[in-house]
């Protein structure tokens, strides 16, 4: 008998692959990673039995499958492997682990949170529902893959409007819009009782780090930096100009990151890129931290009326003293009524539903547990 539409979802047992870069372990080293962990954490939060494919240097306490024993940043970093056969045949292995054990493990659903485009030929080939988010704007491989192996059993998830343009050939009623989560506990609101900026994330050419100091200091206000220092010769590039009142705190994490952003007056977004989401600034709206940002991707349908937008550098200084005039509590609101991890999860949890019901019966991995009933 069908459940009715009131009737509580049944417990799923969930395969999550992670991407292979870094490890899924604090303090993490970009938006893929605490996206993974989040997802992960508030799954087993809402009673679903999961399993996380990852490296095996990811957190401890995360019920962990690793597919590989390190991340392959500390084996072959991508600056210097992308692109190239060696670093092809590693995650091609790594993945084909991954797939090895989750066609005998019984999964409901597989949560694809990698790059790795091979994995959607094998869930097409196989009957597996699978639900993959698309963290970054399209690239040949992987958009290639999608298209080539649609099938009803599949679905794709974007982090925001923005992005859905982007995805050209892609069968449009396959492609949904899952704003990320956060956990706003670990983001509470502060006071800003520093009146200066802060800017969090990795420090590397395409996150802006220098356009956020230069702007910081043509605005005429102190700007702190955290986040991990993803190219040495970059951050030298910096020095010049990271000197008092700015300062660089060092890769914080958890609270530590949290308590710098809920004291800070502004958060500055950066981006050199189509940023597909905007983590930190989802983050920085929870701490009730307003946000000035280059109106690059998805940054204005992520702050809306709680921070101010700018073209380009030139006008970044004048939106970092707009941005500071929206009410703290405004910001809170926004990331309450948006970012939650539990509203995130439960849009997955509808599409879980939906590529599981439409797998063929012969599903290499679906249970026999018939969820739908």
């Amino acid at each position: 008998m069908p459940r009715s539409p009131a009737a509580p979802r049944p417990p799923l047992s969930i395969a999550v692959l992670a991407h292979l870069r870094h490890p899924v372990a604090a303090p993490f080293m970009g938006g893929m990673e605490a996206h993974c962990d989040l997802l992960v954490r508030t799954l087993r939060a809402e009673g679903h039995a999961v399993t996380l494919f990852a490296s095996g240097d990811s957190a401890g306490d995360l019920p962990l499958h690793a597919i590989a024993p390190r991340a392959y940043e500390a084996e072959l970093p991508w600056a210097r492997w992308r692109g190239t056969p060696e670093l092809d045949a590693w995650l091609a292995a790594a993945y084909a682990r991954a797939w090895e054990a989750i066609g005998a493990g019984g999964f409901d659903v597989v949560h694809n949170n990698s790059l790795f485009a091979g994995v959607h030929g094998w869930a097409a080939r196989d009957g597996v529902p699978m639900l993959t988010s698309l963290h970054v704007p399209p690239f040949a491989t992987l958009r290639d893959a999608i298209v080539a192996h649609a099938a009803p059993w599949t679905a794709l998830t974007v982090p925001s409007r923005a992005q859905l343009p982007l995805w050209e050939g892609v069968r449009p009623d396959a492609l949904h819009v899952a704003h990320n989560g956060i956990d706003l506990a670990r983001w509470p609101m502060g006071d800003a009782r520093g009146r200066r900026a802060i800017w969090a994330g990795r420090i590397t050419p395409n996150k802006g780090t220098l356009v956020a100091l230069r702007a910081a200091t043509r605005a005429g206000i102190a700007l702190y930096l955290a986040g991990p220092i993803e190219c040495a010769d970059y951050f030298a590039e910096l020095a010049p100009h990271l000197h008092a009142p700015h300062r660089y705190l060092g890769h914080l994490a958890g609270a530590d990151l949290a308590a710098a952003m809920a004291d800070a007056a502004v958060a500055l977004c950066t981006p050199m890129w189509e940023e597909p989401f905007g983590l930190v600034a989802a983050e920085a709206l929870a701490c009730g931290t307003p946000v000035a940002a280059l109106d690059r991707g998805a940054l204005g349908e992520v702050i809306g009326d709680c921070g101010a937008l700018a073209a380009d550098e030139a006008g970044l200084p004048a939106a970092i003293w707009r941005a500071m005039r929206v009410p703290r509590a405004q910001c809170r609101t926004r990331a309450e009524a948006l970012f939650g991890a539990p509203a995130m999860v439960a849009r997955y949890a509808a599409l879980y539903e939906a590529v599981f019901a439409a797998a063929p019966p012969a599903s290499s991995i679906a249970s026999t547990r018939a969820l739908l009933a």
